[in-house]
């Protein structure tokens, strides 16, 4: 068998340091350091109001942190603009205009290539001319990881993905998760655990605005996150 250099993917490696933040004079976020590579999906953990969701849109940029470092292989990409082009961000607020069609959106969204196989997703190509306010909340959300995870950035931020989904659609999803991650690094974090835990190759948890490695379920159990019944 002949040796195909084509098909080895160049790993692309996000390295954040320096995180910290806090509301009210109350710290919540202390000097995270993350390191997120292409084939890796990171499972994000915590309880509520532990700093995920602002920890992810740090990383993104959307929400300021003085002292954050970030780099992209090795290059720093503080105040890069082009940093939005190498990083996806899917918060929990609905970001589609209202008026657009789903088939715009899509167009709009991601490249030729990947849009035509958008556009054939099973879930989708009923859709395409319904306007995005006439979605029901499942509908919209598939939509918007789908063309999360079909653009061109190298990182993907997921926060509550899985929200407002049928169980058919969550199984679909994290498929979609694990097929993107051959060539994207993600981190995932959902309320739905289990489905987390399945598809993560990595655990990490918030905990007193620390953020630490999980290796098995029971130290979720340990951490508080998760109680007896619900671990197994």
């Amino acid at each position: 068998m002949g040796f195909n250099s084509k098909n080895i993917l160049k790993k692309h490696i996000l390295e954040v340091s320096g995180i910290q933040k806090s509301f009210n004079n109350k710290l919540l976020l202390s000097d995270i350091y993350l390191k997120l590579e292409t084939g890796q999906i990171i499972g994000l953990f915590g309880r509520n109001g532990s700093g995920k969701s602002t920890l992810l849109k740090i990383i993104f940029g959307i929400v300021p942190a003085l002292d954050k470092s970030i780099f992209i292989n090795g290059i720093s990409k503080n105040n890069v603009s082009t940093l939005l082009n190498e990083i996806s961000y899917l918060h929990q607020n609905q970001f589609i205009p209202n008026h657009f069609s789903v088939l715009q959106t899509i167009l709009l969204s991601v490249d030729k290539q990947k849009a035509h196989f958008v556009c054939e997703d099973d879930f989708l190509k009923s859709l395409l001319n319904q306007k995005i306010r006439d979605l029901s909340f499942g509908e919209l959300r598939y939509l918007h990881v789908k063309l999360m995870l079909s653009n061109q950035s190298k990182f993907v931020l997921l926060d509550e993905p899985f929200s407002g989904l049928s169980p058919k659609m969550i199984e679909v999803v994290m498929l979609l998760i694990k097929e993107n991650s051959q060539e994207k690094g993600i981190i995932v974090t959902d309320h739905n655990y289990r489905s987390v835990m399945e598809i993560a190759t990595d655990l990490r948890i918030l905990h007193n605005g620390k953020l630490q490695v999980i290796n098995k379920k029971a130290e979720l159990l340990q951490e508080g996150y998760l109680i007896n019944s619900a671990i197994f």
